[in-house]
């Protein structure tokens, strides 16, 4: 029997990766995982002794005082190496979970790596001078991180040759892949957990967003347009845009708006069946969330870019904008509450059952075992 690693970049947060590493656990229940750094409230996410019948190894970043395991941009430099100091010479089979650096571990001759990877790594290459220019760096600090940032895009495309094969999480991952790095990937979507999301087809008039708080996820031009608009928001999320945010809803005087932190997934499953439609303005590599929403039958009002459009299917689960600014996010609501009766809730949750977990297992281990020759 052939024996497997996990390989996930942090477990600081729960999001779409961790879930979809959390499968990676289930299909393969022996497997230890190996990550950067840990936190224990994420792990508590993953439900009771899940990593303890396994085992969960960290990387010498565990050790960095809070301050900086908090901050993680401060660990930038160190972050190329941490993976490469694990130990994985026993394993025959490496599967890395990777959004950064998992990708770049270090495996002998007779160890296959297969990476899942759930998109190049932004800050470095498309999202670059957006990440300088929120982040307000001027003279000497922001020549010293330029200097950083073009190492670790060295570093990012020298370690993308590393995996022996490449797991695209959508057809527009992919392409990015085969643009930074060169390399040809499987596209295989993510799993969703949908089997708890019953659709619904009542709503309680609200409009919903879940995501990290994070200046690319354009959570602040949703909130204007329902300023603008008047209309019920409820924001689920956390990160580091929060007190950002919050400042801007009460300058809005939108009490209507309201920002509601990360919810435990019963709670979260019940707004997702009560919302009125579900709202992502970000450019994403796959969207977990809108999937979900569309479970509970609810349509999707999206930016016409990214994974998101592999997911929507206008006019059946949802509706598009074209760029992410208030007016045309405004305009797109205001476009769904003329058609709302359009939408199909039977219709919308069947076109999520494209994405679902078994689905997924089903196409993993078939590739799997196609480039491993079953070991």
């Amino acid at each position: 029997m052939k024996k497997v690693a996990l390989v996930h970049d942090f477990l600081t947060s729960y999001g779409g990766a961790e879930s979809v590493l959390k499968e990676f656990g289930e299909m393969y229940p022996d497997a230890p995982v190996y990550t950067m750094i840990q936190d224990k409230k994420v792990l508590d996410e993953f439900g009771e002794n899940w990593f303890s019948k396994r085992g969960l190894e960290t990387s010498f970043l565990q050790k960095a005082p809070k301050f900086f395991k908090k901050r993680k941009k401060f660990l930038l430099p160190f972050m190329t190496v941490a993976p490469e100091t694990y130990n994985l010479r026993d394993f025959d089979l490496v599967i890395s979970s990777s959004g950064a650096f998992s990708k770049g571990i270090v495996v002998k001759p007779k160890t296959i790596h297969v990476c899942y990877m759930h998109s190049p790594m932004r800050y470095v290459w498309d999202w670059y001078h957006d990440y300088l220019e929120e982040n307000k760096l001027k003279g000497k600090i922001k020549f010293f991180t330029r200097f950083v940032l073009n190492y670790v895009r060295m570093w990012d495309r020298s370690s993308a040759q590393r995996p022996d094969f490449l797991i695209a999480n959508s057809n527009y991952t992919a392409r990015r892949i085969k643009k930074y790095y060169r390399r040809d990937s499987k596209v295989i979507y993510p799993p969703v957990e949908i089997n708890d999301i019953k659709p619904q087809k009542e709503n309680k008039g609200y409009f919903m967003l879940v995501a990290r708080l994070s200046p690319y996820k354009r959570i602040d031009v949703v909130i204007r347009a329902f300023q603008k608009l008047d209309l019920p928001l409820v924001i689920v999320g956390e990160g580091g845009q929060r007190k950002e945010l919050e400042e801007l809803i009460v300058q809005g005087k939108n009490f209507k708006i309201k920002l509601v932190g990360w919810k435990k997934r019963e709670e979260l499953v019940k707004l997702y069946q009560n919302a009125r439609a579900f709202v992502f303005a970000a450019e994403e590599d796959f969207g977990i969330v809108a999937v979900e929403a569309m479970a509970g039958g609810k349509p999707v009002l999206a930016l016409k870019r990214g994974g998101l459009k592999e997911i929507v299917k206008e006019n059946v689960s949802g509706l598009f904008f074209d760029e992410p600014v208030m007016e045309l996010v405004a305009d797109a609501v205001r476009r769904f509450i003329n058609k709302e009766k359009e939408f199909d809730f039977e219709m919308i949750r069947k076109e999520s059952e494209k994405f679902s977990v078994e689905r997924f297992r089903r196409e993993f281990h078939e590739y799997v075992n196609e480039v491993t020759g079953n070991l």
